[in-house]
């Protein structure tokens, strides 16, 4: 017997559906054995036609019912022991995920200031790429990304960053994540183990990890990475951050980076080198990039848009050395472009008609207004019991405590429970043992009153 509840908000179809299943799946409804007829069973639950036949279609198309050409629907024979080795589970009644975690004071090191997005400009964009090229949009994005976007970055890289280059080397990506997975598979026929800096981002040692390679975490010196160290491991492909090392934030000099180079050479290595947060520089120009010094050698160029414009569009890029681009081609000719067209065109128009330099010069102006008040909320709150190493760039400083130590697990609690989101720096060394006497401390998604207030509520949590 089946019953159709019309107060239930499940169309009654899908309601005779589910029942017909279930007794199916349970043996109820013996294999082979005839239902209703279409009208019969709509006059005995008082429902349309169209109602029952739309359940027996898609019983059948699913295989829980066959029909006979003018004989009616039959019950498919279903093995009662696979059956039950696949019990249903009960529907939960909400699966949805609740709402994300909020904090007045989000320390977190990669977040941005919502107001500095340029929300109008963006607009603007959008609409008139799909006003002007909406016939375009019927067909897919080139697969290394879009040639305009890809000639713009060129011109801009080139200016800002001393990346020497053509189109035909630039990858878009939507992320470092995927980015490094196109590496990874790139470079696994010829490497197999990977330099990665320790502490450093976490992101790249799961990654290429997870692709089969052996990872090496490298200490971290005043000066970056340790070369001495990188060259002892026997590695032959580096990661390294050395324009604002994550998370110490050191700026490897030109020495190191063409000992790097030569290493990289003598090895017949490959370095990697992401420039995530290049743009955001306080003091003096940004550094140059180590692509930029020997353009012709072994270098992937890593950069995002992530870090200083959205990271909510998935937009990054890479620079591909030319000894890469066969197989790049080979492996990837039938891969599409994983960012989506309308973005990448929007993109163009915001970097040609200068909204993009525009809004770097806005976000530099106001998060180094941002910078000088996480220093002078430090100073009065900590005084001198704490230095701060790494600043001068980017979007966190790191604190390093000089009286006493910090239960580093405890602290980050107790400061959720006063409204502070704290990254432990623990997350960023291989091997995980929490830190005793630093705190990394990100501004960019903090108000810009509520820095020194958060600042002094974890001062008195340490204290």
């Amino acid at each position: 017997m089946f019953i159709l509840n019309t107060n239930d908000s499940t169309p009654l179809y899908r309601q005779l559906y589910q029942q017909i299943r279930d007794q199916v799946l349970a043996g109820e409804l013996p294999a082979h054995s005839r239902l209703p007829s279409i009208r019969d069973m709509a006059v005995e639950l008082a429902a349309s036609r169209n109602t029952v036949e739309g359940a027996y279609q898609e019983l059948c198309a699913e295989g829980y019912l066959y029909g006979k050409s003018r004989s009616g629907y039959f019950v498919s024979d279903i093995d009662p022991e696979l059956v039950s080795s696949t019990q249903l589970v009960p529907p939960q009644q909400d699966l949805r995920p609740g709402p994300a975690e909020s904090y007045r004071y989000d320390f977190h090191p990669a977040r941005l200031d919502p107001q500095s997005f340029p929300s109008s400009a963006w607009r603007k964009c959008l609409i008139e790429c799909l006003r002007s090229d909406s016939g375009t949009f019927s067909r897919y994005s080139e697969p290394q990304g879009e040639w305009g976007l890809r000639r713009t970055l060129q011109y801009y890289l080139e200016r800002s960053r001393g990346v020497r280059c053509s189109p035909d080397q630039i990858v878009i990506c939507s992320g470092l994540q995927q980015g490094l997975d196109v590496v990874a598979q790139l470079i696994r026929e010829r490497h197999v183990s990977v330099a990665t800096e320790n502490p450093g981002y976490h992101l790249p040692r799961d990654l290429f990890r997870n692709h089969g390679f052996k990872v090496v975490p490298i200490g971290i010196g005043p000066d970056g990475l340790d070369l001495d160290a990188l060259t002892s491991s026997a590695c032959t492909v580096a990661y390294i951050t050395p324009s604002h090392q994550m998370p110490l934030g050191q700026v490897m000099p030109v020495a190191n980076r063409l000992e790097l180079i030569s290493w990289a050479k003598k090895m017949e290595g490959l370095i990697i080198e992401d420039d995530y947060d290049s743009e955001l520089r306080y003091v003096g120009r940004p550094i140059s990039s180590l692509q930029g010094l020997y353009p012709q050698g072994d270098i992937i160029y890593q950069g995002t848009f992530s870090k200083v414009f959205s990271p909510a569009l998935r937009l990054s890029y890479m620079v591909l050395p030319r000894t890469l681009l066969h197989d790049y081609h080979r492996l990837f000719r039938n891969y599409l472009c994983p960012v989506p067209l309308l973005i990448q065109r929007a993109m163009i128009l915001f970097m040609e008609r200068g909204h993009w330099e525009q809004h770097l010069r806005r976000c530099r102006i106001y998060y180094r207004k941002k910078h000088g008040a996480m220093l002078k909320a430090i100073e009065q709150s900590f005084g001198s019991s704490a230095r701060v190493i790494g600043q001068g760039a980017g979007l966190h400083v790191v604190l390093e405590l000089t009286d006493g130590l910090i239960d580093e697990a405890g602290l980050v609690e107790r400061a959720k429970q006063k409204g502070c989101r704290l990254l432990p720096v623990s997350d960023f060394y291989a091997s995980g043992s929490p830190e005793t006497n630093k705190l990394l401390l990100g501004f960019g998604g903090v108000d810009m009153d509520d820095i020194p207030h958060g600042v002094q509520i974890l001062s008195t949590l340490i204290k």
